[in-house]
């Protein structure tokens, strides 16, 4: 391969006495003309190579026939209208409609009309108490970076300036008067790598502007916090203020808004649990807490004495993971057992109605809204399913299909099934394997291993068009549950971050053997995929494991172990990753498996293609930069190391469908073709 040249400096970094050579470092600036004709030339060639695939655009014609079907959200009500999401198929971004009673539907925001290609999207919106105005938020090409529009919900006009600036926030409304948002201050040089680790909570007043916002929460030393949230109560009595430096555990304030000159009270004064409102009755406040609880539990307490002494059980901790939600005056307790989902209904004194029949073994989500609601809603979905809209009536237990979409996809062919199999340390991890029935186990099936593995995340099974395009080619989609996550609570988590990381690592390469071992598939037939974290596992395991995998394909990766706390809110992934500078002994093992540092010349790495945006400001480019020039120096033999950076795109969430199907094509056609696989389609149905 003749890979565009890359420019090596002699930059040098040190840790504990130890110099680290980091001959990339300048491709961290993503401001600077020589990182963007870099990223223009890795582009070209990476266009260049797939294009010569003479397969690819069929592969992208069949995704697109796939995801051009109707979506529907979950409908709510606000004032006289129920609003909803609906996008037609082929839209760019799903399109927010609301409906008076016997009167068609109009719509109330289209973010297809934000800008012309696609890359503005509606990204949250809040209403004030009366409904009678709203607040939206907006990201520009995939930044984290959100703009923040007032409205007037009867005619739909905007009535003030923008609010702007904002990041990793929601809008919660105080009555009619304005909102709580939070944000950082704009840092100095590049918005999309600059640190930021400050957040502060504000109060904008309708009529203002934003200058004049308040600071309710991170003026002092004291209240310095990497993350701020806000929520209100339902009757808008109580707001609940939470503070984290990390994605893990959180300290907790509780204001009364009722109480003239009330200020807020602490409520948790560490951040050794994660604890939450989820809702309240009167002056009695509902928390989900996993504090002395490692699977969560909910309390009550009265909020004049909200503090943990106070707190009375209400739904005791069990062996499965909670994940509760409210509405109708009900607490649905949704359990994880072995990466399933199974809800049961409670009332508000703590006393169980019913379990809850879903249609199937998969993926259950929704079950709230507000307490006077008389119907809730809610998704159901599998690896083989698409996401069904299901009304579901409290009072009697009974759901009733909503909405079903209808797709050229006939999930009857195939089938999911659950196995167990042994890591290193002889730990059981379940995965999900899905293939269609007639699959001969004779290690010759093309198959995608995907992965994540971190930040208490739980991977449940989800419906894909990727997915379900993959399949139909004779694939197997493989989903392990590794350690990291949060399918089993704290405990599982904790077995993944840290010095306990390689775990991750190993349970991921521990399924790619059984895959093989069982006659699934065989080296030369399997991928392996992942995002953000499920990227640094991808990165990871291809380099301790080369010879494991025909192809490697790390998305939007934290790649660079040594660095990645040096960019934006980095730094507050310390709790699962650890910093290099926080001791020589993590410094040591972040370098034993930081990807970028153990790539080694001579030995010959799976096909990788790497992807990452140009706008990515949450897990910055320059990860994926440095990893794909270094592998491309060092790479041993005939397979290709290409990168495929979108432009105006960010960390994934936001992106337009047409740049998703551009991408999905990319990466099953890359896999395929690696494989030496010529895939065959049958295109039912024209094309929009």
């Amino acid at each position: 391969m003749n890979y565009p040249k890359t420019l090596k400096s002699n930059h040098v970094n040190t840790y504990f006495n130890t110099k680290v050579n980091d001959p990339y470092h300048w491709l961290e600036n993503d401001q600077s003309e020589e990182t963007k004709a870099w990223v223009k030339t890795q582009n070209a060639f990476t266009s260049d190579y797939l294009s010569q695939i003479p397969f690819r655009e069929s592969l992208k014609n069949r995704l697109t026939q796939l995801a051009d079907y109707e979506k529907f959200s979950s409908p709510f009500i606000k004032g006289d209208y129920t609003y909803y999401y609906k996008n037609d198929g082929l839209q760019n971004h799903n399109v927010l409609y609301r409906q008076l009673k016997n009167r068609l539907p109009e719509v109330f925001l289209d973010p297809n009309t934000f800008s012309k290609d696609g890359t503005t999207a509606l990204t949250d919106i809040a209403f004030s108490k009366d409904n009678s105005l709203a607040a939206y938020a907006i990201s520009e090409r995939g930044s984290d970076w959100r703009k923040v529009f007032i409205i007037d919900v009867a005619t739909k006009t905007i009535l003030e300036e923008p609010l702007r600036d904002i990041k990793f926030s929601n809008l919660s409304w105080r009555n009619n008067e304005g909102f709580y948002y939070a944000s950082y201050d704009k840092p100095t040089g590049s918005e999309l790598t600059a640190k930021t680790d400050h957040h502060k909570l504000y109060f904008h007043r309708i009529g203002t502007s934003q200058k004049e916002d308040s600071i309710i929460f991170g003026a002092t030393p004291n209240q310095r916090r990497r993350y701020v949230f806000a929520k209100l109560s339902e009757d808008h009595r109580f707001l609940v203020v939470s503070g984290a430096n990390n994605t893990s555990g959180n300290d907790l304030y509780l204001q009364d808004l009722q109480q003239e000159g009330s200020g807020l009270e602490p409520v948790i004064d560490h951040f050794d649990s994660d604890t939450s409102l989820l809702c309240s009755q009167g002056s009695t406040l509902y928390f989900v807490t996993n504090l002395q609880a490692p699977n969560r539990k909910i309390v009550t307490v009265d909020a004049s004495q909200p503090q943990p002494q106070h707190w009375q059980d209400l739904i005791p901790e069990t062996e499965h993971v909670l994940n509760p939600t409210a509405g109708a005056g009900y607490l649905f307790a949704a359990y994880m057992i072995d990466a399933l989902t199974a809800v049961e209904q409670y009332s508000l004194q703590g006393k169980k109605i019913r379990t809850i029949d879903l249609p199937g073994l998969g993926t259950a989500t929704g079950f709230s809204g507000k307490s006077t609601a008389s119907t809730l809603y809610y998704t159901f979905t599998n690896y083989l399913m698409p996401s069904t809209l299901y009304a579901f009536d409290p009072s009697t237990g009974k759901s009733t299909l909503y909405k079903k979409p209808e797709l050229d996809f006939e999930p009857s062919n195939y089938l999911s099934k659950q196995v167990f199999y042994t890591s290193k340390d002889g730990t059981k991890i379940p995965m999900i394997i899905s293939h269609k029935k007639d699959l001969k186990l004779d290690g010759k099936n093309p198959t995608l291993l995907y992965g994540y593995g971190g930040f208490n995340i739980s991977l449940s099974p989800t419906f894909s068009i990727s997915t379900a395009a993959w399949l139909e080619q004779g694939g197997i989609y493989a989903v392990p549950n590794l350690r990291g996550g949060g399918e089993y609570g704290k405990s599982w988590h904790e077995a993944g971050i840290k010095f306990n990381k390689q775990n991750v690592f190993d349970d991921f390469i521990a399924a790619a053997e059984f895959l093989i071992s069982e006659k699934y598939t065989s080296s030369a037939f399997l991928a392996i995929r992942g995002g953000s974290n499920g990227g640094l596992l991808v990165g990871a395991t291809m380099t301790q494991r080369p010879d494991l995998m025909r192809v490697a394909l790390p998305e939007v990766g934290v790649l660079d172990m040594l660095r990645y706390h040096t960019f934006t809110a980095g730094a507050g992934w310390a709790y699962d990753y650890g910093t290099a500078e926080e001791s020589k002994a993590m410094f040591e093992y972040l370098k034993g498996y930081s990807p970028v540092h153990n790539i080694n010349k001579g030995i010959p790495y799976p096909a990788t293609m790497i992807s990452t945006g140009d706008h990515d400001d949450r897990v910055v480019p320059a990860h994926s930069f440095k990893f794909a020039a270094t592998l491309q120096a060092k790479q041993e033999g005939d397979l290709p190391i290409l990168i495929r950076i979108e432009t105006n795109a960010g960390h994934g969430a936001s992106t337009p469908i047409h740049k998703q199907l551009a991408q999905l094509a990319d990466v099953l056609t890359f896999s395929l073709y690696q494989m030496n696989l010529t895939p065959k389609f049958q295109l039912k149905k024209t094309l929009h």
